[in-house]
């Protein structure tokens, strides 16, 4: 069932106003005055105060919708994770509401402000750290939540997903096994996850004694990207011999540039990237890379939000599908 939410007269009975006046303040903040507009703002902050765009009668009844935030629509990995949502939801009539904010918690805020304005039933979430504003309207809709990709991290009531630290920290290890020493870590887009990598990363290195050594870019992760940070390896650090990559974009940007400059790989050069998306799993060397069920991820996050939103328990708070490390030709 879900939780009454604080409606616009709420805010007017705490701040001594009109309903209209409350609903003309959240419209347009200017047509009212300076004293009441900052108290009628701290009080819809203070209560969580979504809008509501359903019909009232809707509000107080199932929506049959499903609100997804993911934070790019382009990149493969949540492709594959709405694919597998989808092949859950639309068997059980329900309809998803996809929204992206470009791996930043403040678009994510709205984001989710605006989905929960027509009252889904349940969201999830592909982010652990939100904003507190974020929090509360969670909070206050008093629905499902299921946030995914990630199992490090103690969820805000339920996780499907991987541990990216230990997937990082088994990856690295395999490639000090094939003797490499000198790797370095390439993070671009620097998100929770990418930032996870890099504590495995490190605590591999440093388990073998071994100096951790990582180049970030904010950009996003592309080929050409992967290639420009390989020619800031091999001027500043011409020694490497090995590369692990926050993705296998980057990872294979970097090898079409070992590629290009005639450097070997594996025999000069070791690349790992993460996720095992298709062009790395098909090309010639095989990329080594952590294979992770991304579609398996998003079957199971629909699977358990469906079975909560029918009233059920949580079954489990935490969900690991695991991940599985393909050693391919590149190491």
């Amino acid at each position: 069932m879900k939780k009454k939410r604080p409606t616009l007269q709420t805010i007017a009975d705490q701040v001594g106003a009109t309903k209209m006046t409350v609903s003309r303040c959240l419209r347009d903040p200017e047509t009212v005055s300076e004293g009441l507009r900052e108290r009628i703002l701290s009080v819809a902050e203070q209560v969580g105060y979504i809008p509501n765009r359903a019909p009232d009668l809707l509000s107080r009844a199932t929506s049959h919708s499903i609100g997804v935030l993911v934070p790019s629509l382009t990149n493969q990995v949540f492709a594959d994770v709405i694919v597998g949502i989808e092949k859950r939801t639309e068997p059980a009539g329900y309809h998803l509401m996809l929204s992206h904010y470009g791996y930043s918690p403040a678009v994510e805020e709205r984001s989710l402000a605006s989905v929960l304005s027509y009252n889904v039933d349940g969201v999830i979430l592909s982010d652990h750290h939100h904003t507190p504003r974020t929090l509360r309207m969670l909070e206050t809709a008093g629905i499902p939540v299921v946030e995914i990709m990630d199992t490090h991290h103690k969820p805000l009531q339920q996780a499907v997903g991987y541990d990216n630290v230990a997937a990082a920290f088994d990856m690295v290890s395999e490639m000090i096994r094939h003797g490499r020493q000198q790797i370095i870590y390439l993070a671009v887009r620097l998100d929770e996850r990418t930032l996870q990598r890099e504590q495995g990363y490190r605590q591999a290195m440093e388990q073998h004694g071994l100096t951790p050594v990582t180049l970030h870019s904010s950009q996003r992760s592309s080929y050409s990207v992967g290639a420009a940070l390989l020619e800031q390896i091999l001027n500043d650090y011409p020694h490497t011999d090995g590369i692990f990559c926050t993705n296998d974009d980057v990872a294979v940007g970097a090898y079409f540039e070992c590629q290009r400059r005639g450097i070997n790989v594996p025999g000069q050069m070791a690349i790992a990237g993460f996720h095992g998306h298709d062009v790395g799993q098909a090309m010639t060397p095989k990329l080594a890379s952590v294979i992770t069920p991304r579609q398996a991820i998003g079957e199971a996050a629909a699977q358990a939000l469906l079975a909560r939103i029918q009233g059920e328990a949580v079954a489990d708070h935490t969900v690991d599908l695991g991940y599985r490390i393909e050693t391919g030709a590149t190491l």
